[in-house]
């Protein structure tokens, strides 16, 4: 049995459909994550897409995480809602591995890749880490300062003042 949605429902918001797909990313292959993905596939059916980029992003949403990309999903998950600290070991796209110290403000998805974003104590500044290029990451008992995610994301609108 399906549930009516009333036509007069706002539109999920960025943060909210990043935070929703992050639930689901680390949520693994099992039932509940096959159930839930379709659910979320089916919000995505009916919305109106004239755009590729966003309908490949709204792919990758729904997409399972491989496990060890998962596992290290969970740890970054828990340490946003922790509002804590995280290590990072990261391979940038020449091949140099860093190791930062991030505090994580939110995850989102563009196109076909996840990213963390938050603020990178190396670089002083906001930067978005590839999950797939995070070769390894450690939570830390180091507190981060709070900082609200609509401030990061790329793809949300600014009200105009």
């Amino acid at each position: 049995m399906g549930i009516d949605v009333k036509s007069h429902t706002r539109p999920l918001t960025t943060a909210e459909i990043a935070a929703l797909a992050l639930s689901l990313a680390h949520l693994g292959a099992g039932p509940q994550a096959v159930t839930a993905r379709r659910g979320l596939r089916n919000v995505f059916e009916h919305l109106d897409l004239d755009d590729d980029v966003i309908a490949t992003t709204l792919a990758t949403l729904t997409d399972p995480l491989p496990s060890d990309v998962a596992s290290r999903a969970r740890v970054i998950a828990d340490a946003i809602t922790s509002r804590l600290m995280i290590r990072l070991h990261y391979q940038d796209a020449a091949g140099h591995v860093t190791i930062r110290d991030v505090e994580p403000v939110t995850c989102l998805v563009h196109r076909e890749y996840w990213y963390l974003v938050g603020v990178c104590r190396m670089r002083r500044g906001i930067r978005a880490f590839r999950f797939d290029r995070v070769l390894a990451v450690e939570p830390t008992l180091n507190p981060s300062r709070p900082h609200l995610a609509d401030r990061f994301l790329p793809f949300q609108r600014r009200k105009v003042a």
